[in-house]
């Protein structure tokens, strides 16, 4: 392994692997050039050394070395670095489709055909680099976020747990509906963040024991239109979106924000409004104790009976609730 760091930019790392000494130092050359620390490796084992070593935010890697090639090194790193958006381009004198389709299909991120122009090289690095910082700025915001939730329901102990358990039951709920797995990670997260905005809802208010008046009422309501507001900036947040803002709508159409009725509330939202009130009901609240899961289900069905619930998704909890905890309903 060699290295080399540009004084004037050290703060971005790119790896590069090709098994010809002449094409490393003439890539070093461009990048050092261009500001950049430049790692090298020959093969694909100097290369995964360096990984586990050094931080690397970008690779460049020739397709044809010997060994392992390539296409084969691009998929071992995205594996390694899994949900973190990790940039990798291929190097390649081949031109044919198939190629192209097949760098895709490891992972990589783009293309340089040789031979090729600096300009070029440098370009795609930019971009790249610039999506890897706005995808972290991203990540970093969300879990603020996350975070957020949780310091809101450590201030109540009578809250603490509730929107983990809501999104670990909507996930729970989402397998036995038999969903894929990707919507049973968004219910989880949906779960976790849907009374995220009662951030903006004064305490006096979230931990009144009597009833609230019109006024703190409708405040308290607020906080649906107030956690899309705060979840609105976060890509991996857009699809639960809806969850947040519509998960106290009602199947007769009296619920809030947006009085929306049956099938116009969103699924998820459906499902959620389900385990967060089931949740609820099950924990003990300072304004009344809880009440045991066969007696809130019990309560459910009469609230369907009444225009609350989503019949056939409140059937399958029903069903789910029998299945797991062994109650009569």
């Amino acid at each position: 392994m060699t290295s080399q760091v540009n004084p004037g930019n050290g703060s971005s790392s790119i790896l590069v692997v090709d098994d010809h000494a002449f094409n490393l130092e003439v890539m070093e050359g461009l990048l050092y050039r261009e500001g950049y620390k430049v790692l090298t490796a020959s093969g694909a084992e100097e290369a995964l050394q360096i990984i586990k070593l050094e931080h690397v935010d970008l690779a460049i890697l020739d397709v044809m070395m010997p060994g392992m090639n390539g296409f084969e090194l691009c998929r071992m790193l995205k594996a390694m670095f899994e949900k973190r958006f990790f940039p990798v381009i291929l190097v390649t004198a081949l031109t044919e489709l198939e190629d192209k389709i097949a760098g895709l299909q490891a992972g990589a991120d783009d293309f340089l055909t040789k031979p090729f122009h600096s300009l070029e090289l440098a370009t795609k690095i930019r971009s790249l680099l610039k999506l890897q910082k706005l995808q972290r700025e991203l990540d970093h915001s969300e879990d603020v976020v996350l975070t957020l939730a949780v310091v809101i329901e450590a201030k109540d102990p009578y809250t603490k747990g509730h929107s983990e358990r809501v999104g670990c039951l909507a996930m729970e709920f989402a397998s036995h509906l038999g969903l894929p797995q990707g919507d049973r990670d968004l219910l989880f997260k949906a779960g976790v963040l849907h009374d995220i905005g009662k951030v903006g809802i004064e305490d006096c208010i979230l931990h009144k024991t009597e009833d609230l008046t019109e006024r703190e009422m409708s405040l308290l309501r607020d906080h649906t239109r107030i956690g899309e507001t705060i979840c609105k900036p976060l890509q991996s947040a857009r699809p639960i979106l809806p969850v947040i803002r519509n998960h106290h709508e009602r199947w007769d159409g009296k619920g809030f924000p947006d009085g929306l009725k049956g099938e116009e509330i969103p699924f998820f939202a459906r499902i959620v409004a389900i385990t967060d009130s089931f949740d609820a009901m099950v924990s003990t609240r300072p304004y009344r104790p809880h009440i045991t899961i066969d007696e809130a289900v019990g309560l459910m069905v009469k609230e369907e009976a009444s225009g609350q619930w989503d019949p056939g998704l409140l059937k399958s909890f029903s069903e789910l609730m029998k299945d797991q905890r062994g109650f009569n309903i």
